[in-house]
């Protein structure tokens, strides 16, 4: 007579991560509040930015830009979609501090699921809030005078960086928040990347800054992220160096978050 055995299977690592995506999806609607707060700030930025200082700022882009509110918000809209990427992350890095601090992670450390699947499931989900937040954020954009100059295949490249870039700070707040000892440091821990646009082209030239702020804004890994998008959405042209920049510090970014939530995962929490 045959025994049946005892060592729990394995699930398929694509199903085990479409289970925590479902997962995650379902948390999302069941508290929006969550993303309709980490969505209002750059809205409220876009907003005060165009119309209460877009008129200052739009006639300091110089006679190319043509000066005024529609000028800056053209300017300013590529860096709020990627500040809207950036406040993202701070909701993933507190959901995944929730699951981690509530002890669900080591709940799913006794099941047969693969181990890559439940970061998997927090990083896709963020992605997909990322990408729907862009969409509102690109609406109110057009709302307050942002006029695109893009064709159909720079919308879709436009997209798929951002997509790339959405991917890249969801894996690493993924694991800052494996990191956190406590929620409300995971909430603070991406911070930096909500600052990082304003250290950078988002909202000014870099050439405006001073010496040493202008080599910090010009190499950071934003920049040549906005600026490629900047130069797709408006038509004025991308050179090869800056889009193959941006695409690679996508690479290096999702490379770096991967590896280092995998290890924070494998890792046993200390109390």
């Amino acid at each position: 007579m045959s025994t049946a055995s005892t060592v729990p299977t394995r699930s398929h690592p694509v199903a085990d991560a479409m289970t925590m995506l479902g997962r995650q999806l379902r948390h999302a609607r069941r508290y929006p509040e969550l993303t309709v707060i980490v969505l209002l700030v750059p809205v409220v930025l876009l907003v005060l930015f165009v119309l209460v200082f877009g008129g200052t700022l739009g006639a300091g882009l110089g006679p190319v830009a043509g000066g005024g509110r529609g000028a800056y918000a053209d300017y300013v809209l590529p860096g709020i979609l990627v500040m809207t990427i950036a406040s993202i992350a701070q909701g993933t890095s507190t959901t995944m501090a929730m699951d981690t601090t509530q002890g669900i992670i080591d709940r799913f450390r006794t099941l047969s699921i693969s181990p890559g699947a439940v970061l998997s499931g927090h990083v896709l989900a963020a992605t997909i809030q990322s990408v729907a937040s862009m969409a509102v954020v690109t609406g109110v954009g057009l709302a307050v005078g942002f006029r695109p100059r893009a064709s159909l295949t720079d919308w879709l490249l436009v997209l798929a960086l951002l997509t790339g870039l959405s991917l890249a700070v969801s894996w690493l707040s993924v694991a800052l928040g494996l990191a956190s000892r406590t929620v409300e440091s995971a909430s603070n821990y991406p911070m930096p990347l909500v600052l990082l646009p304003f250290l950078g082209s988002g909202f000014v030239p870099t050439g405006s800054m001073p010496a040493g702020l202008a080599w910090f804004a010009e190499h950071q890994p934003f920049t040549p992220v906005m600026d490629t998008v900047r130069g797709l959405l408006l038509g004025t042209g991308v050179t090869a160096g800056t889009a193959w920049l941006a695409a690679g510090w996508c690479v290096v970014m999702a490379v770096a978050g991967w590896w280092l939530a995998r290890r924070l995962y494998a890792r046993p929490r200390r109390a």
